[in-house]
């Protein structure tokens, strides 16, 4: 399970991306400044950190150098959106960087492709009680047997496992999954889960969710 530091000094917007990370599968912890970032940062191994620039103590560029010696790769965080500003954080070495406001599965997706550019992405994701996802070689399994599902099925499960508890509405699982502009036909996605779903024997967890779209409830 990969473990994400996460440093902002605005509560609200820390316990959002923590509790939305949670849900992905991700282990977070979080620092309100700068040196409790450093400091969680040498004492405790992190596969990603998200950085705010206007920290107190630290900023988010001295956090970098930090980082960068460790290793750690950085998604700079922030409401900072001049381009200096990006040209700045990413000539220093950061992998990416998200302009606050933010869409949720828009970060999550970032978070995913900067651990697997960095190498860092954990083989394993679990789906309580019994069923593995082996994001390396695309395998699903259940109670231990291999479970056949297609391409966008395994798609549309990994995009559930990172998005737990959370109502994700149709049009974005589309764009997501199918890669395109939701043009307001339902059938596709909604063919598509219910066997994925029955397959995996999640009927009574992955629940539609009136007018919005479908719910992974672990």
């Amino acid at each position: 399970m990969n473990r994400i530091l996460i440093a902002e000094d605005d509560d609200s917007i820390s316990n959002l991306l923590k509790t939305a990370l949670n849900g992905a599968g991700y282990t977070c912890c979080c620092a309100a400044d700068g040196k409790t970032a450093a400091d969680l940062l040498e004492k405790e191994p992190f596969d990603l950190a998200l950085l705010d620039i206007m920290l107190p103590e630290i900023d988010g560029y001295e956090l970098m150098e930090y980082c960068r010696s460790l290793e750690v790769p950085v998604i700079f965080l922030t409401a900072k959106d001049a381009v200096k500003d990006r040209v700045k954080g990413l000539r220093m070495g950061a992998e990416d960087y998200i302009c606050k406001p933010f869409e949720l599965m828009e970060l999550q997706a970032r978070v995913e492709a900067v651990l697997r550019r960095c190498g860092k992405m954990a083989r394993e994701i679990s789906l309580p009680p019994d069923i593995e996802i082996d994001t390396a070689s695309h395998l699903v399994r259940k109670s231990g047997e291999i479970v056949p599902l297609t391409a966008k099925e395994y798609d549309l499960l990994l995009l559930f496992s990172q998005n737990r508890n959370i109502a994700l509405y149709r049009e974005r699982i589309y764009e997501h999954v199918w890669g395109e502009e939701y043009m307001g036909d339902t059938r596709t996605v909604d063919l598509h889960i219910q066997r994925m779903r029955k397959k995996l024997g999640l009927e009574d967890r992955l629940v539609a969710v009136y007018k919005v779209g479908y719910r992974l409830e672990v």
